[in-house]
């Protein structure tokens, strides 16, 4: 059922450095064609450290780690032919042959079946601004809990309640650790004002750090570690451009009725119309960061010793 490219394969095999990457950026995320150039950008950024990228997602119907060229292409111009999946779709989408692409908590969920470790992402979903009354939180915070994957990503989309989404990790047991930083970060923005209570200097320290919890999964936290890195001060957008923006698109969502898994893609939009297209240059510059980031770290870890070697 699960389908493995033959050089993520190998990879596996041999011990080396992977990364995961998610799909839903490519058919969700970005337009035609700059989804694709940065799908494919972000996979060669993952070969300058060493380590082998898998984009996953779900192709006619088959879980599918480490899309080939075709595929990406796939996906990139599929359009509304390509569903978008969390881990409670997978089985139907398997069923019915759809192409999906894969959220957070779907990416993690495959990665982990297939082995890899480690996944690189913009940024995970969370708690969103009102959820007292929408009950609307992702189902990416209860994977993090449950899923033995190493999220490297620069905190929650900006778009969320990031208070709470820090507040209900913690609730969940879930390691967050910023990369020589001691602050959340905001997305798009550097700063959101909320403390982290564990930092690291570099990609060696994160991978000792994760290969530690993994070594001790029955008594620290089983599930995954978030690492956050903050947008390059080059990229990043103000906050208060940001919460502005945020503010106009939440008006807009509400206006035009959208609800569940289409409210973060609507809002994503809105934010790139109201920031003129700053946003996603943004996005796109951290996705970039994140992916070196990961590989970066993938390659240490690889180099540490097996998991409960005797």
């Amino acid at each position: 059922m699960l389908r493995v490219a033959d050089e993520v394969s190998e990879a596996l095999e041999e011990g080396r450095a992977i990364v995961a990457l998610e799909s839903t950026l490519i058919s969700h995320g970005l337009p035609y064609p700059q989804n694709l150039e940065v799908a494919q950008a972000l996979e060669a950024e993952v070969r300058t450290t060493g380590a082998v990228p898998a984009t996953i997602g779900v192709v006619r119907g088959v879980p599918t780690v480490g899309l080939n060229v075709e595929e990406l292409e796939r996906f990139a111009t599929g359009g509304e032919q390509i569903r978008k999946l969390t881990r409670r779709d997978l089985a139907l989408a398997a069923m019915q042959r759809a192409d999906g692409a894969t959220t957070v908590a779907a990416t993690m969920a495959l990665a982990a079946a297939a082995g890899i470790a480690i996944f690189a992402t913009g940024g995970i979903g969370g708690v969103h601004r009102q959820a007292s009354l929408s009950w609307d939180v992702s189902a990416d915070l209860i994977e993090l809990a449950r899923t033995p994957v190493l999220v490297v990503c620069a905190g929650a989309k900006a778009i969320l309640d990031l208070p709470a989404t820090l507040e209900y990790l913690e609730t969940l047991g879930v390691p967050v650790v910023g990369l020589a930083t001691n602050e959340f970060p905001a997305f798009y923005s550097v700063s959101s004002g909320l403390r982290l209570n564990a930092c690291a200097n570099d990609a060696a320290e994160v991978a000792a750090l994760w290969h530690t919890q993994r070594t001790m999964a029955t008594m620290a936290a089983p599930g995954g570690m978030l690492l956050c890195v903050p947008p390059s001060a080059a990229t990043a957008l103000p906050r208060h451009t940001v919460e502005e923006a945020v503010a106009r698109a939440l008006a807009a969502a509400d206006v035009a009725g959208v609800r569940g898994p289409e409210v973060t893609p609507f809002l994503l939009r809105a934010m790139a119309a109201e920031t003129e297209g700053e946003s996603i240059a943004t996005n796109v510059a951290l996705l970039t960061q994140n992916a070196r980031v990961a590989g970066l770290v993938a390659t240490a870890y690889a180099d540490l010793p097996p998991l409960f070697a005797r």
